[in-house]
């Protein structure tokens, strides 16, 4: 008899439900990113020609994309304000066509209004609403239960939208920024559903880089199994960002491996939704950690086996 102790894989994630398709161990989600900004921060995602765009949105299914997330806006302050009005230019039209050319893709809105949101899910129709500010529009979450569509609840310190962290600190540190995303999480998942948002239908996200330090994110990283324990599904955006950047000294075209590892770590720790400029790759990273956890069976199984 084998002394050997069963490996300890992390529990399952709660599952994700949109647009007819269910999400989870077993099937988890690549959600592809289309920037229709002229001053995204990585350059190889900057989608302000809309031809240029849907040739994005393409290749993105192609390679694998269950999702697509479209912003309008650059996280950061650089490139100055951008109205309401011009976010709508951006995002309505490429989401029009994508719902024309791609029916049964899941479609993300990544912005943090609510007047956005639902002129964008009444003229193209939004599956998910990506709120990356943590409620700083409390009407937000109200629309996204209006329209039917599920909701990212996000952490970033409180800080407005689009505002660089500095001097950010969580007490007592090292600890402290799990304990207030796993509070924040909590919270806005809680409001979500009271708004009438299915519980299957909320994402929790930690937001890695907005209102963080490159320690804060990695600490998170490290307890993605804490926040999946909350019970809804969890979405990491990992790709490229400036945490990885910072821990391997590396600039933003030279980030994939620091990313494919962030994700692979994520994955084994039961996140569901990856956000990522990388399709390919990430769909390869997600699918293989879901068969070494023993939840999605190899594709193929025929060496050794007798004939």
């Amino acid at each position: 008899m084998s002394d050997l102790v069963p490996a300890r894989v992390p529990a399952a994630p709660s599952p994700l439900r949109l647009r007819g398709r269910t999400f989870d161990a077993a099937n988890p989600a690549v959600m592809a990113i289309v920037n229709r900004t002229p001053d995204s921060f990585w350059a190889g995602n900057r989608h302000s020609d809309l031809d240029s765009a849907l040739r994005a949105l393409d290749e993105a299914v192609a390679l694998g994309a269950d999702l697509v997330d479209v912003g309008g806006v650059r996280a950061g302050q650089e490139g100055g304000e951008v109205t309401a009005h011009e976010e709508l230019d951006r995002v309505v039209p490429f989401l029009s066509m994508a719902r024309q050319t791609h029916p049964d893709l899941v479609l993300s809105l990544d912005t943090w209004r609510a007047e956005v949101a639902r002129v964008a899910a009444a003229e193209a129709g939004i599956d998910l609403v990506n709120d990356t500010w943590q409620g700083a529009d409390p009407d937000l979450v109200h629309v996204a239960a209006e329209v039917g569509a599920g909701y990212v609840v996000s952490h970033t310190g409180g800080l407005p939208p689009r505002t660089d962290p500095v001097g950010v600190t969580y007490l007592p540190e090292p600890l402290g920024v799990v304990d207030d995303a796993l509070r924040v999480l909590r919270e806005g998942a809680e409001r979500a559903v009271a708004a009438g948002v299915a519980a299957d239908r909320v994402l929790v996200d930690p937001t890695l880089d907005f209102g963080k330090t490159t320690a804060h994110s990695l600490t998170l990283l490290r307890h993605t199994e804490a926040i999946v324990a909350l019970g809804f599904p969890v979405l990491q955006a990992l790709s490229r960002k400036d945490f990885i950047g910072e821990t391997l000294d590396l600039p933003a075209d030279d980030r994939l491996e620091g990313t494919l590892a962030a994700t692979a770590v994520a994955a084994w720790l039961g996140a569901t939704v990856f956000r990522a400029h990388d399709v390919r790759a990430t769909r390869r990273v997600v699918d293989m950690v879901a068969s070494v956890r023993g939840e999605r069976p190899p594709v193929l199984s025929v060496r050794g086996v007798p004939t």
